[in-house]
Parts: C-alpha cells; sequence; structure tokens
C-alpha cells in the first residue's frame, strides 16, 4: 500500500544551538526503516514527471520503488546508470527546483524525498558493500578533463564508463572543486567527496592535481603533444566579483570564495591547523544565494557572535535553497532584507568596522523575473562589523580564452553549440 502522508519523513538533525558551534554534518541522514517509509510515498507515475526536472535523467521512480522493497544495493545501481555522484547530489543538488518540482505528490502536500533518499542509498551503499568497480572495456580513445569539479567529474564518470582512458587535470591540491572548497564540510562533508572520486579512480580514471591548465600545459599541448583526442573544460567559475565601492581594499574584506576556501580547502575549520583567516566577532554577508548561506553559516561556527545577510530584494526573491535558509535563520544568523551596501569603513589601520547601507523597495520585475530593488532615498545607515563577505556571484577565469587559439568567448565565457562543443573542433 502507498504511504498517503501529506509530508516528508523528518530528516534527523543537529540541534540549531549545538550545530552552529561545529563543522560536523547538520542532517544525519534517514534510517534504513524512515527510507522505506518516505519510499512507499512515491505513487510510481506512469509519466515520470520527476525526471524532467533532473539533469542527469536518474531514474528516480525505478530505484524509489527499489528502496521500497529494502533492495538498496540494486537501488544504488539503478542511480549509477545515470549519474556518477550520488552522494554529492543528495546532499546539495537543488532538488525543490529540480526533481521534486515536478512530483505529482507535491501538488496536495510536500513531495516525495528524492534528494534524501538518493544520498540514503549512496550512504548505505558506501557503508555496507565494498565492492570495486569493473573497468570497461577500452575503445581506444582518450580524453583530458579540465577541472576536478563537479562537472570535470561528471564529464569523466560518464566517459570512462563508455570505455574512455581519461586524464582529470586539476588546478588543486584536492579533486572536487567547488565541492571541496565551497561547500562547507556542514553541508557536504570532504570524505563523501573522496569517496566518490574513488569510485571514478576504480573506473580507471585518473586525477592529476596541482595542474594549472593554461600555464603547467595548454590545452593545444594536450591535444597536439599529449595525444588527447578531445578535451572537456569544466572549469567552473571560480572568479569573484565585487559592487566596487568604498572600502572594498580595507583588511577584513573577503570574497566568499577566498573565505571559504580557507575554511574548507585549507582547514580552518579545524583547530590544528593555523590557516590565516579573521576570527570575526560581528560580519555582513552580502548576497542571497546558496554561497552567501555557507559563508554566513561558516562564520558563526568560526565564533562569530552577529552575522547578517544583507540581501537587496525579499526573502521572496532569494534564490538560495529554502532548506539552507531555513537552516540559518534557526542557526542565529541575521537576516537584513531589503538592504544594500554603499561603502565599507575602517580606522586608521586599514581595518574594517562597518558597512554603510541603504534601504531598499521593490519595483517592477527585471530581465529575471524578479523585482527590481528601489533605494529609499536618504536611508543610510551603519552596521558595526569587523569583516564583510562578497558573495554576489562569480564569472569564469580567463586563463583558458587567453591560452588556446580559436575559442570563443562571450564576456568571459566560452561560446558552444547545442552540444557543448566549442569553436575549437575537439574542444567541449
Amino acid at each position: 500500500m502507498p504511504n498517503m502522508s501529506l509530508e516528508k519523513v523528518p530528516m534527523p538533525e543537529q540541534e540549531p544551538n549545538v550545530r552552529n558551534k561545529n563543522f560536523k554534518e547538520v542532517t544525519l541522514g534517514y534510517t534504513e526503516e524512515m527510507a522505506v517509509e518516505e519510499a512507499q510515498r512515491c505513487l510510481n507515475c506512469k509519466h515520470k514527471p520527476c525526471m524532467q526536472g533532473c539533469p542527469v535523467m536518474v531514474k528516480i521512480p525505478e530505484f524509489i520503488a527499489l528502496v521500497a522493497e529494502g533492495k538498496f544495493e540494486e537501488a544504488y545501481k539503478k542511480i549509477q546508470e545515470t549519474s556518477s555522484l550520488p552522494a554529492v547530489c543528495g546532499r546539495v543538488c537543488p532538488q525543490e527546483n529540480q526533481c521534486e518540482k515536478f512530483c505529482v505528490r507535491g501538488i496536495k502536500g510536500e513531495p516525495v524525498a528524492i534528494g534524501r533518499l538518493e544520498r540514503f542509498v549512496a550512504d548505505w551503499y558506501m557503508e555496507n558493500c565494498k565492492s570495486v568497480s569493473e573497468k570497461p572495456e577500452s575503445n581506444g580513445k582518450k580524453v583530458a578533463v579540465v577541472g576536478a569539479g563537479p562537472s570535470g567529474l561528471t564529464c569523466a564518470g560518464d566517459l570512462a564508463k563508455l570505455g574512455y582512458k581519461v586524464t582529470v587535470f586539476e588546478a588543486f591540491h584536492t579533486p572536487g572543486g567547488v565541492l571541496v572548497y565551497g561547500i562547507p564540510e556542514f553541508r557536504l562533508p570532504k570524505d563523501i567527496v573522496a569517496a566518490e572520486v574513488n569510485k571514478l579512480k576504480e573506473l580507471g580514471v585518473e586525477v592529476m592535481t596541482n595542474m594549472v591548465i593554461g600555464k603547467v600545459l595548454s590545452v593545444e599541448e594536450l591535444l597536439n603533444e599529449e595525444g588527447y583526442d578531445a578535451v572537456f573544460i569544466g572549469t567552473g567559475a571560480g572568479l569573484p566579483s565585487f559592487m566596487k565601492i568604498e572600502g572594498e581594499s580595507l583588511n577584513g574584506v573577503y570574497s566568499a570564495n577566498e573565505f571559504l576556501t580557507r575554511i574548507n580547502l585549507m582547514k580552518a575549520y579545524l583547530h590544528d591547523y593555523d590557516t590565516p583567516i579573521n576570527r570575526p566577532k560581528s560580519v555582513a554577508v552580502i548576497g542571497g544565494g546558496n554561497v552567501a548561506m555557507d559563508a554566513a553559516r561558516s562564520a558563526k561556527r568560526l565564533g562569530a557572535e552577529k552575522v547578517y545577510i544583507v540581501y537587496r530584494r525579499s526573502e521572496a526573491e532569494m534564490p538560495a535553497r529554502l532548506e539552507e535558509v531555513h537552516h540559518a535563520k534557526e542557526e542565529g544568523i541575521i537576516f537584513q532584507l531589503l538592504h544594500n551596501p554603499v561603502a565599507i569603513h575602517g580606522d586608521e589601520e586599514g581595518h574594517v568596522t562597518a558597512i554603510e547601507c541603504v534601504k531598499m523597495e521593490l519595483g517592477e520585475p527585471d530581465e529575471s523575473g524578479r523585482r527590481s530593488p528601489i533605494v529609499v532615498e536618504g536611508s543610510n545607515f551603519n552596521l558595526d562589523v569587523d569583516t564583510v563577505i562578497m558573495a554576489i556571484g562569480n564569472s569564469p577565469n580567463p586563463l583558458i580564452c587567453q591560452t588556446t587559439e580559436g575559442l570563443e568567448d562571450r564576456r568571459g565565457c566560452i561560446v558552444v553549440d547545442e552540444h557543448m562543443k566549442t569553436t575549437r573542433d575537439g574542444i567541449y
């Protein structure tokens, strides 16, 4: 019998005033019993509407039906047919805007907890099954993947399953890209990412770190001298944006990228690492996306007494996941909505002392469909802070375009066709 409960089976999690002082994972995952109970909420719809919201077309009703029967290993293998990173995707994919958005159960209640079930299956398999993945038969072709972030790792896994010899080139000393330098430990433990990378290595994927393509080797050299038949560029958007306001060069002003990299990849979240970073008392994080939530919640865990999210629109326009906003509020993050910074002030020694903001009100919708914020004249006020973190977006690093002939780019983004092919043969 289907479980017709209108609500998802709740996920156990740390108490807010406990977790905001540690970097352990916030949500603790389903038990076997919880997973089966939640899986029984799936109606196994004939037309599978949930799959249209999944970028990698995971066979969602099929893996959930296997969970409902307690066949967890089979469920994992069903997910793996199209997804190389299930333990990661189950934790950080924006399911509310993808698969769960189209779930029929969401019409008169909460959708099936597809992400939670995917995470459960992946975690269960890692804990209970120690089998090594079989290497597919080689097709004699070599592909270089530039960047070991989620895009590069997914591409590497898909190609390896098809018999390609794949080498991933990563600029940092650890593979994972934004999964390891950007997303905090309390949302995505680093050993989970490492385990997913190891599964790819079992398929024959080679990962080379400390390899800045465009400096150590060029794309031209990969194709013409190293013998690769094709190159996939998955370098992400790691170049941070700033507001170009007064005071951005003061000590205590960070891009969210730098702040989170120091915490995550440089291990500032561990007490036995002497990572150079501000240990803030009062922080303003500018922005309303997932990165802003990650930075704010990380600052709180570093010991900040007050952490503000300063966002120029209302909560309804925030691009962050609903779960991340909910968790941030529970953890004591203060939301300064409909506010925008206009200057950062400092002391004689060049350290941040305050951020000057103006109040905003919403006007007509802009190109994105969100209502445009308008300044309320004469509403300036100061927030006393010692650290400011800019989380207002990123753009691609231009290194690949600058060092590869014939790659057409538009505003720093490489131009591709509908098949993700660039203007150079063999480069995707």
